[in-house]
């Protein structure tokens, strides 16, 4: 996992590799200059003009850092200081070797005049900006937001701070180049309009450090689910990968309980019985013969159901239907049932419309919503940061795991910590495509996997599914059907 680290946390980690290193913190800054630049040449070549708008503080000294390693590399670079304060002793020391080989201007108004600029990089604030911008800086961001270039923020976009939510005017960057691990602020849909596509760059911090200091924010990566896939043995039997029991459809909405079938039999589980409503029953066996049914009295909704001991989990809410019968079936559901559960759908919405039935649910459950379901769950916020409170707190209470589907899918522990989910597209925004990821998750708790290691493990997989497909179909085309067909070659590339 990837600790996404406070400012506080971030400014700690570069003094601790400072010490751990025998280096100045200028020596530190060169170093995150050099892996920027790096970056950049890749990319751009020397026929595009660049310039550089700098702060006058550390993230003003990697500005000027950059632009003179641009300058070796024969670039035309022009350097704008925005002066506003006092400057950093590495600003003075970057503007010292500056001097002599580019002129910066200084700007004390926001009447910057920039020219012919291909690629504009901004280097006036970063991680450590705990305030809103206004004045001078203000207005300079304002103005280049206008320009008609390629706009790149140095390890943060100006203006946004990476501990709380935002204000004011904020730099607009096509790319964020970042240095050594992405930020939360990064991840939260409110400022994708900030950040456009983020890269991280090793600057070199100090591994012990990232090691031994504790988060409450992680962004989930391959390598880190690659460790938690349980390994099957040569003498296995269906017995021992679970036997789940999914209840879900309703008349006109059997399709949710496919998806969430043949989902769950991709992801590995040894047995899966679905309950649906009478007139699906042949549907369902007809579309996925693997898995066995039962039937509800109700010829059109689930309306009630005992559940066995010998069931390893439950599954409940992907086109199940808001019937009054459906309420009270899922009550009893809820207080019977003392194993592990998905809850999804219509199951969230059943929670939603009666809340009394949050203190039903047993300990160690998921609670898959998409962020509408989340809002009748928990009602509105202000920003994406009261959002996370909200989620923590949620999942604290009911000693869940709750993930709030998306771009970077939150998944809230009931310890306080957030994992983020570092795969799928935005072609994933079809309709079943929440039921597929009911279905992986309920395969996995059904084999033994963790509440939390599920909720990881699943989520990541789903969405790596969704990015194989998309590689082959592109966004556009991309329906839940795609996602269960690319589930064998995900759990492929992590086994």
């Amino acid at each position: 996992m990837i600790k996404l680290f406070t400012s506080e946390q971030i400014k700690a980690w570069d003094a601790f590799t400072i010490q751990e290193n025998g280096i100045t913190s200028f020596e530190l800054m060169q170093r995150a200059c050099r892996a920027f630049v790096a970056w950049f040449m890749e990319r751009y070549d020397t026929s595009n003009k660049v310039c550089v708008v700098c702060g006058t503080g550390n993230n003003g000294g990697d500005g000027l850092g950059i632009a003179l390693l641009l300058h070796e590399w024969n670039y035309r670079v022009e350097v704008f200081v925005v002066r506003g304060g006092s400057t950093s002793p590495d600003f003075d020391a970057s503007l010292k070797l500056l001097k002599g080989k580019i002129v910066e201007k200084e700007i004390t108004s926001s009447a910057i005049e920039i020219n012919d600029c291909a690629v504009l990089i901004d280097a006036l604030f970063g991680t450590g900006l705990t305030r809103q911008i206004s004045g001078t800086y203000a207005g300079v961001i304002k103005k280049v937001n206008e320009l008609n270039a390629i706009r790149i923020a140095v390890d943060v976009p100006s203006g946004l701070r990476i501990d709380g939510p935002s204000e004011g005017e904020i730099f607009k960057a096509d790319h964020t180049v970042t240095f050594q691990a992405p930020k939360l602020v990064f991840l939260l849909p409110q400022n994708k309009i900030y950040t456009g596509r983020c890269h991280v760059v090793d600057i070199g911090l100090s591994k012990t450090f990232e090691k031994e200091t504790l988060a409450n924010h992680f962004l989930v990566n391959r390598k880190s689910v690659k460790r938690l896939i349980k390994p099957r043995h040569q003498f296995s039997h269906k017995g021992n990968f679970g036997h789940a029991l999914l209840i879900a459809g309703s008349k006109g909405k059997m399709g949710a309980a496919i998806l969430a079938a043949r989902a769950a039999l991709r992801a590995g589980v040894g047995l899966l019985t679905v309950h649906v409503p009478a007139h699906g029953n042949e549907i369902l066996q007809s579309a996925v013969p693997e898995a066995m049914t039962t039937q509800d009295q109700s010829s059109e909704f689930f309306s009630d159901r005992e559940v066995e001991t010998f069931y390893s989990a439950v599954g409940i809410g992907p086109g199940l239907g808001q019937a009054a019968e459906t309420f009270s079936g899922f009550e009893q559901i809820l207080k019977q049932l003392g194993k592990p559960m998905v809850l999804d759908a219509d199951a969230l919405n059943m929670l939603a419309a009666k809340p009394v039935l949050l203190n039903e649910i047993p300990a160690g459950c998921i609670l898959t919503p998409h962020p509408g379901e989340f809002k009748r769950l928990v009602g509105d916020w202000q920003d994406d940061f009261d959002k996370l409170e909200k989620l923590t707190t949620l999942a604290r209470r009911l000693k869940a795991v709750v993930i709030l589907k998306g771009a970077n899918s939150a998944i809230a522990l009931p310890d306080n910590t957030i994992y983020f989910n570092s795969t799928g597209n935005p072609g994933m925004a079809t309709g079943g495509s929440g039921d597929v990821l009911t279905g992986i998750l309920l395969a996995l708790l059904a084999q033994g996997y963790s509440t939390n290691d599920a909720a990881i493990v699943g989520t990541f997989v789903h969405g790596l599914a969704g990015d194989l497909a998309s590689c082959e179909m592109g966004e556009t085309s991309l329906i839940a059907s795609d996602i269960v067909n690319y589930l064998p070659a995900a759990f492929k590339r992590l086994v």
